[in-house]
């Protein structure tokens, strides 16, 4: 049997890279005003179609801004609101350390559903994003994970057959996406399993 051909190492960020943690912003906003943080956390999930919207540039940074100030009663500034709203991630080193192996023989791309305030406030300072070729972002392509017009960013870029890309993202259905794309896929589980998965496509 013919080992598949793997020519480019595409992975997601959050909680695959980055690990993000709600609950840091429901405390932070309750430091401001007692039961803020739940009241807002509440407000966002419900209405989860704005962060949606931020994330494919539909809503501008301001526009939505603007209605972040409303949820959050007027209590803090934009700005405190972004350093807030951003201060959610922590770095996977483990996952991170693999990038400049894999570097040595694939190129590697970053595939991310995320918004302009994320990136700037949050994890654009990441020293880990040297190592990748491109970033691919949503509020960039204007498309989401699972939608075809993010993958097909991505094979613009690298300009080599679908079957070429490996995807690695938390969350099963955004893997499927790339699969239905034409891509092999594994769902990240944590450190140990993506080795596996790796070793056993005889990529490391």
């Amino acid at each position: 049997m013919n080992k598949r051909k793997y020519s480019v190492i595409v992975f997601d960020l959050g909680n695959v890279l980055i690990p993000f943690d709600y609950s840091i912003i429901i405390k932070k906003l309750n430091v401001v005003e007692e039961g803020l943080g739940e009241s807002f956390y509440k407000k966002y999930q419900s209405d989860y179609h704005i962060h949606r919207q931020l994330e494919t540039w539909e809503l501008s940074t301001d526009d939505f801004l603007n209605i972040m100030m409303e949820w959050t009663n007027y209590k803090i500034s934009k700005v405190e609101f972004c350093e807030i709203y951003s201060g959610i991630f922590t770095v996977n080193e483990d996952v991170a350390a693999l990038l400049p192996v894999l570097k040595k023989k694939y190129k590697l791309v970053l595939l991310s559903n995320t918004n302009f305030i994320h990136q700037k406030y949050g994890w654009e300072k990441y020293e880990f994003l040297k190592h990748f070729d491109k970033l691919i972002l949503s509020h960039e392509v204007g498309a989401i994970k699972p939608q075809e017009k993010i993958y097909k960013a991505v094979e613009a870029f690298t300009k080599l057959p679908s079957a070429e890309h490996l995807f690695i993202d938390d969350v099963l259905e955004y893997a499927d996406g790339a699969k239905n794309n034409g891509w092999d896929a594994i769902q990240f589980l944590n450190y140990n399993n993506l080795v596996e998965e790796l070793k056993s496509r005889d990529i490391i």
